[in-house]
């Protein structure tokens, strides 16, 4: 069985802080490394075409080969942004509010297929948008990558006897996706991503994530290190 790779934390947020750091200093990944980001873009795009232009250069910066984005909310909006991207192409294609969408590379990333799961009446509690799968190809090696929004708010206290519960609807969510890799995807490379909503450094009792964390032999959250450091390094603080 292949070792999955999740992340929950939000990698990019839109703000002054972001380019405090001047994007044209940035400088990460190699040629032959498979570079993802996840960002909630908030209700994309929020401030018309000032957002659509931001984000254009941004992507252009970052020179991502896969972007997983969730709330966005108009598509003709994200066609334009897409037209004006060299190298890049997108996939939106969600019936859900405030929907998941893909950026990336034509170049270099090969889709084999795209697609949502867990899309009937009776998974909506636990997705309130059904998650988004990537079948891809990099360098000659297949990777899913699924893309995900898990439902906000809550109490911090996971009420398992409660289906109404914030923190026990993103543990179903957790325990599904789970499921499907487990069941589905068992010998590939798979990386979970997205806007999560969640701390994956609670205690055990309320960790809406421990059923994965526990799984130490298949599961590996990337970001675990950040997650148990001070929230002045997370990219959503308040959190």
């Amino acid at each position: 069985m292949q070792l999955y790779s999740i992340t929950t934390l939000l990698l990019i947020l839109l703000n002054i802080s972001l380019y405090s750091q001047d994007l044209e200093d940035l400088a990460f990944g190699e040629d032959n490394s498979l570079d993802i980001a996840t960002w909630n873009i908030e209700w994309f795009p929020k401030n018309g075409q000032t957002t659509v232009e931001y984000v254009l250069e941004i992507i252009q910066q970052l020179d991502l080969d896969i972007l997983a984005i969730q709330e966005l909310d108009d598509k003709d909006m994200f066609d334009q942004m897409l037209y004006e991207l060299n190298n890049y192409t997108g996939y939106y294609d969600s019936y859900w509010f405030a929907g998941l969408a893909f950026i990336y590379k034509t170049n270099d990333v090969e889709i084999n297929n795209l697609y949502e799961i867990y899309t009937t009446s009776s998974y909506w509690s636990a997705f309130p948008r059904s998650p988004m799968v990537m079948d891809m190809n990099f360098l000659g090696e297949n990777y899913f990558i699924i893309n995900n929004h898990f439902k906000c708010c809550g109490d911090g206290i996971l009420d398992l006897n409660d289906e109404s519960d914030e923190e026990k609807r993103r543990y179903n969510a957790s325990n599904f996706l789970k499921e499907y890799i487990d069941n589905v995807l068992s010998e590939e490379n798979v990386i979970v991503l997205g806007d999560l909503n969640d701390d994956i450094a609670e205690s055990s009792q309320n960790n809406v994530f421990q059923m994965i964390l526990d799984d130490t032999e298949n599961y590996l959250f990337v970001d675990l290190d950040i997650a148990n450091g001070s929230s002045s390094g997370w990219s959503f603080p308040s959190w």
